[in-house]
């Protein structure tokens, strides 16, 4: 989800929000962290080396969990919120979209091909939810079309994104007010 937090970071730089105080502070990175085990698995699968793959879903909500500190030490108990609400709604998308494809998620990679990150073969090795769509693909708009070169995303999983967009933008911004509201105080004194 690199490219969630690279964005979130893009939109509040663009609200001229100061973003090196983030990384000035230990909450971020276990995000960073887990940022970087994600790579290692993205780097595993270039290389066809599936067996990482069974240990998504608990890195997943490794990976959810780390942005704890940042929710605790920036108060951002509102955004966490909501931003849970829209995973959950992300996740019923993504559900709904496997039920009616029978317990699979059709993909339908393009970029990906290019990249190497997906063969037609690869879905035979695999042999996890994921599944080649094709025109008896249902409910096409909820599966995995959206791709980016290294992951292919279904509308459920931009959803799940928001959480993180959430979290990293609203603690800048959490960060930046602090700052202003510290020097308006040194500037009184």
């Amino acid at each position: 989800m690199v490219e969630t937090i690279i964005i979130a970071l893009i939109v509040a730089k663009f609200k001229d929000y100061k973003i090196k105080p983030l990384f000035k502070t230990w909450a971020i990175y276990p995000v960073i962290f887990m940022e970087l085990v994600s790579l290692v698995i993205q780097i595993c699968i270039f290389n066809e080396y599936y067996e990482v793959i069974k240990y998504a879903g608990i890195l997943k909500t490794i990976y959810l969990c780390s942005y704890l500190p940042l929710i605790f030490k920036y108060e951002q108990y509102i955004s966490a919120i909501v931003g849970s609400i829209v995973m959950v709604v992300g996740g019923l998308l993504n559900n709904l979209a496997m039920y009616v494809n029978n317990g699979m998620m059709p993909v339908f990679p393009k970029l990906s091909y290019v990249t190497g990150y997906a063969t037609v073969e690869s879905f035979n090795k695999v042999n996890d939810i994921h599944i080649l769509g094709n025109s008896e693909t249902k409910l096409k708009f909820l599966t995995d079309i959206f791709d980016i070169g290294y992951s292919i995303l279904s509308l459920g999983d931009v959803f799940i994104r928001f959480y993180v967009f959430i979290i990293i933008f609203k603690s800048v911004k959490h960060i930046n007010k602090t700052i202003y509201i510290n020097s308006e105080k040194i500037q009184k004194i």
